[in-house]
Order: C-alpha cells, then sequence, then structure tokens
C-alpha cells in the first residue's frame, strides 16, 4: 500500500514539473511594480473643492493597474 502512495506522489511530482516547464518555456514575463506612478495619483484631502472621491479611487485603481500594483499597495497609496 505504501508503494503505491509513493507511485501516486512521484507521477504526480513528474506532472507538475512538466507544468512547470511549460510554463517556463513559454516566457512568461516577470511583472515589476512601479510605484514611481504614485506621483500621478492627485491627492485628495475631502475638501469640496478637490476632486470627487469616485475620480480619486478611479485613478488609484487604473495607475495601480498600469503599475502592476496589488489591492494592499493600491489602499496604502490611497491613505498616503
Amino acid at each position: 500500500m505504501a508503494e503505491a502512495r509513493l507511485r501516486t506522489e512521484l507521477e504526480e511530482s513528474k506532472a507538475e514539473i512538466h507544468r512547470l516547464n511549460v510554463r517556463l518555456s513559454k516566457g512568461v514575463p516577470t511583472l515589476h511594480k512601479d510605484l514611481s506612478l504614485i506621483s500621478v495619483v492627485p491627492r485628495w484631502s475631502g475638501a469640496e473643492s478637490e476632486v470627487p472621491l469616485e475620480e480619486f479611487f478611479s485613478c488609484i485603481e487604473g495607475v495601480g493597474s498600469i503599475g502592476c500594483w496589488e489591492p494592499a499597495d493600491q489602499i496604502k497609496i490611497a491613505t498616503l
């Protein structure tokens, strides 16, 4: 029984190695965060004369998408 389990694990490991090799051979590019785009995000103080909150969040989401920011990064940047 232990031998059958080991054979199954070996086959699963071989399949995983194959999947990883295929992924590497496709040349999937590594994404890097571009935090320099923070300068594009307008400041928002909450004053009525400021840009609307919806536009502020939309800007953070758009710039975050371009800069490969994660949602946690977007939240941190919004609170800055």
